[in-house]
């Protein structure tokens, strides 16, 4: 049991629910590029923002799960939690 892995499924993680909020953006809101994150933040929207890219998430754990890659699946789950923690304080 390596516990290097854990630490790249935090990563990749982290990374897919950034992936995810940034499809989100573009996809399905007004706001087009990054340079309007000031303006989501004062709307009280960059939380339920971040929530939603974070579905991706879901995907990326059923990927490592068939992979048979456990601890790295469980580092995504950790991402999740994580970012969960900070949608409530931001």
């Amino acid at each position: 049991m390596r516990k290097i892995d854990l630490l790249i499924g935090f990563i990749i993680g982290i990374a897919a629910a950034l992936l995810g909020t940034y499809i989100f953006l573009i996809a399905f809101t007004p706001f087009k590029s990054l340079n309007d994150l000031p303006v989501i933040r004062a709307e009280n929207l960059l939380g339920k923002i971040i929530t939603l890219g974070a579905i991706l998430n879901i995907v990326v754990f059923f990927i490592l799960l068939k992979l048979k890659k456990e601890l790295m699946a469980r580092g995504v789950v950790l991402a999740t939690i994580v970012l969960a923690l900070i949608t409530l304080f931001v």
